[in-house]
């Protein structure tokens, strides 16, 4: 009798530690059977799906991490899953294939099509290892979707059984070793696959980032360590490190949510009352929400949330697009935030949302081309969070900002960073400005100006809207809209 091989599938759980799809295999193993850890590249993914090259360039690293804590045993393979796993359970005469949930609508339909095709030849298992409360777990009372988030998270997620808590690694990693054989599907090199950028334009954003499971462990203790103790506050200010810097690890499984929740729970000590802990948590039932959104409303990354919107009238200007795509809008703390953008694949949380306003409102173009151009950009770019994030800003989705609340940048700035470090770090060519005009430049006397070497529409663009009239410009187009819908 032959020994079981189970084929665990990697996906979005790219490590080893607190692992359930990957400790499920082990367990159905059993004390003489194997493991074989396969990733598909997949090249069946529908356009929305496919990686931006920020996010290609983080996979590609954390594939390597992976293969290396494997001992090289990660098998990489690039095409259609359901082909390659057929073929994968007949070369290795395999007893179950296993993985981690996917929630995003195509994974749905793609693992169900795996599931059906191959119920009949091997047992096929898949796990949580992805969110704290899965989807279809938590419904109102009515059996019906919750669209407001405190409710959802308070009423619908805190008040039921609690996340699992994070499982140790066994001892014992019992992979297969690979057939030599003339199959269908032969395994690639990381290389094949073609994640990395043709032109190399990382180096900045390789210089701040480890990818891969360490690199997440490392950042998880930085931020306990440092900025935990401060994050209600801290987290709304550029300039400082307040925030975790755990969403790309999260989004690709380098760490569980389930592992970063308990460690700030156990960090804090459990306590309710500690407004860090409670106001970081709440962040992860926010991740919670956005994959709950796309999962109860699948149409939410391309259209809509709410249908009034349908109405809106957008504006097309490639232009100021472009401008506010490379940070050359004139407006210091939107420029910081697209140029922090560019050169690390990240931008702080409170400067996504000025951004994200100024794009939405203040240029009034479509929020999904600024959900394109962060999916691109971004390392953690998320469907669910792209998506419901940039419908929050533009008050279309589901418990959004209300579109008359409008960022002003200069306000915000003001606010948030006051000395201005964030802008002249991004922006340089601002950096002699006295805090009274980093801001809001076009402001400053001509004398200090000179002083600063600084020309406007030279080496600093001017602003290319005027922040009162196209504020107001934003307000008559929700009222038109609020019209259209009332007829």
């Amino acid at each position: 009798m032959s020994h079981p091989l189970v084929i665990m599938w990697f996906r979005h759980d790219l490590r080893l530690n607190d692992n359930p799809a990957l400790y499920r295999a082990i367990e159905l193993a059993g004390e003489h059977g194997t493991v074989l850890p396969i990733f598909i590249h997949d090249t069946s993914a529908p356009d929305l799906a496919k990686l931006g090259e920020a996010s290609q360039w983080w996979l590609h690293q954390s594939l390597a991490s992976l293969s290396a804590s494997t001992g090289q045993h990660l098998q990489l393979f690039q095409g259609d899953p359901l082909a390659i796993i057929e073929s994968l359970i007949n070369q290795y005469d395999a007893t179950h294939v296993i993985w981690n949930r996917g929630y995003e609508p195509w994974q749905i339909t793609r693992d169900s099509n795996i599931k059906a095709t191959l119920k009949d030849c091997v047992e096929v298992l898949s796990c949580n290892g992805h969110l704290l409360w899965e989807p279809m777990q938590v419904l109102k009372k009515d059996n019906t979707p919750y669209k407001v988030f405190t409710p959802y998270y308070r009423k619908g997620c805190l008040t039921r059984s609690a996340p699992r808590y994070p499982e140790a690694m066994p001892e014992h990693l019992p992979w297969a070793t690979r057939i030599n054989s003339s199959n269908t599907f032969e395994p690639v090199t990381l290389d094949e696959l073609k994640l990395m950028p043709s032109i190399q334009w990382y180096d900045t954003i390789a210089a701040q980032w480890q990818p891969g499971e360490q690199g997440a462990k490392e950042r998880l203790a930085t931020y306990i360590e440092e900025a935990a103790g401060r994050y209600r506050e801290d987290r709304n200010l550029p300039a400082i490190k307040g925030t975790s810097l755990l969403s790309p690890h999260l989004h690709f499984g380098e760490i569980s949510v389930n592992t970063v929740w308990y460690a700030i729970k156990d960090a804090f000590k459990d306590d309710p009352e500690n407004e860090h802990a409670d106001t970081y948590l709440s962040e992860l039932g926010w991740r919670e929400f956005s994959h709950y959104l796309l999962f109860h409303f699948p149409h939410i990354q391309t259209e809509n949330f709410s249908s009034k919107f349908n109405v809106f009238p957008w504006r097309s200007s490639p232009e100021e697009l472009k401008a506010w795509q490379f940070g050359n809008t004139g407006i210091p703390i939107v420029d910081a935030g697209m140029r922090e953008l560019y050169q690390t694949g990240y931008m702080h949380n409170r400067v996504r949302m000025i951004v994200g306003s100024f794009l939405v409102k203040n240029l009034l173009i479509d929020w999904r081309e600024g959900e394109r151009w962060f999916w691109d950009c971004l390392l953690d770019a998320d469907m669910a969070a792209n998506s419901a994030s940039w419908q929050w800003v533009a008050g279309s989705g589901a418990d959004a900002s209300p579109y008359f609340r409008i960022f002003n940048p200069i306000l915000q700035g003001e606010k948030f960073d006051k000395q201005g470090d964030y802008v002249k770090h991004y922006c340089p060519e601002l950096r002699l400005l006295p805090p009274k005009f980093i801001h809001k430049p076009w402001e400053a006397p001509s004398n200090i100006l000179q002083a600063c070497n600084i020309v406007l529409g030279h080496n600093y663009p001017k602003p290319i809207v005027d922040l009162k009239v196209s504020r107001q410009r934003a307000l008559d187009a929700f009222a038109v809209t609020k019209e259209a819908n009332s007829i």
